[in-house]
């Protein structure tokens, strides 16, 4: 049985076969769907069904109930069962389309106990366009691929061409583990870039709340930093979960953000405190609700592992989040074995 489907934003249409996704029967006609991991898991290919049916084969991790009887769907699993319509979001800022680069390793140094920092400068030639928040994939000799989130705002620095990454070791790990600690000023990589559809929604006009755990901060960084100096900046509240004190790798230059921000409030929560933490403890999704009873007037980014973020959604929702604000890029995580499936972002 073969359906057609149409984008309610711009009355593209593409017919789906009833065994395939509704994002691969885009693809395979041309028409451009926000996603990334393509598992499930990231949410990244979240729609609205404005009308018409659908079904999983297995109900996605990367979707909560209370988004699903709201009308949301993943593209990526979802399978048509009648015609359809959907909305597919705001697409953002134009960027580049994806493309495969060698680039130079310009630092690798340590940002915390297994964190370090990649620094890479682009071709000199390459216009790239990217928003703060999406990702890029390095690419291995076998073909396979490791992805990681861009913490910059926008080219710049030393090298007008330089973007950076905050990379944590996975132990057995065979880029964050094995190669990365091998790369030297000067090397040369493949990668794949810009990737993803996690951005700063502008049109919202909303105050911000942003939770991070671990080198999920990473994207937040770079969407962030986008924000300062910036004179329609909404106040920001960013909440980062670590495990213990020597894991806010960012902790001194985080506290020098608000100077050029309009309203900035940081709250870094652990885990696994020891006795001589006098801050916020236990998960910072938690903390998020003691702080925000009520978050029915914000806009809601959650970056960090998938259990935080599906915790947080049913939590958030509880506290009257509104679902078509609520953005959220969640770290999958592969095993060395599962490489046809692609390792993503690690935390």
């Amino acid at each position: 049985m073969v359906y057609q489907i149409e984008i309610a934003e711009t009355g593209q249409r593409f017919a789906a076969q009833a065994d395939e996704s509704l994002l691969d029967a885009a693809l395979a006609a041309g028409v451009a769907l926000p996603h990334d991991c393509q598992l499930g898991g990231c949410g990244a290919c979240r729609i609205k069904v404005v009308s018409g049916a659908h079904e999983y084969d297995e109900f996605p991790f990367g979707l909560s109930q209370e988004e699903s009887d709201a009308g949301f769907a993943l593209a990526c699993q979802a399978r048509a069962r009648s015609d359809m319509v959907i909305a597919a979001g705001h697409a953002g800022a134009e960027v580049s389309a994806p493309a495969v680069v060698e680039v130079r390793v310009t630092e690798v140094s340590s940002l915390g106990p297994d964190v370090r920092r990649l620094a890479i400068a682009l071709p000199e030639h390459l216009a790239l366009k990217f928003n703060p928040g999406q990702y890029m994939n390095v690419v291995l000799e076998n073909g396979s691929r490791r992805s990681f989130s861009m913490a910059s705002a926008k080219l710049g620095g030393a090298d007008t061409y330089a973007l950076d990454f905050h990379i944590k070791r996975v132990p057995g790990g065979r880029f964050t583990d094995h190669l990365l600690s091998g790369l030297r000023a000067g090397d040369r990589l493949d990668v794949e870039l810009p990737l993803g559809s996690f951005r700063f929604h502008a049109e919202d006009y909303r105050p911000l709340v942003m939770v991070a755990t671990g080198t999920g901060l990473a994207p937040v960084k770079g969407i962030i930093e986008s924000l300062m100096d910036d004179p329609d900046c909404p106040p920001v509240s960013l909440y980062w979960g670590a495990r213990t004190e020597a894991d806010l790798y960012l902790h001194d230059e985080i506290q020098q953000w608000g100077a050029r921000l309009y309203e900035f409030q940081y709250v870094p929560v652990l885990s696994r405190p020891d006795s001589t933490w006098t801050g916020r403890q236990g998960y910072v999704q938690h903390v998020v609700c003691e702080d925000f009873p009520d978050l029915s007037e914000h806009a809601v980014y959650l970056c960090g592992s998938p259990a935080m973020i599906d915790d947080a959604r049913r939590h958030f929702l509880r506290n009257g989040a509104s679902i078509d604000h609520l953005y959220a890029d969640s770290f999958t995580f592969q095993h060395e074995a599962e490489s046809a499936l692609h390792e993503r972002k690690i935390a």
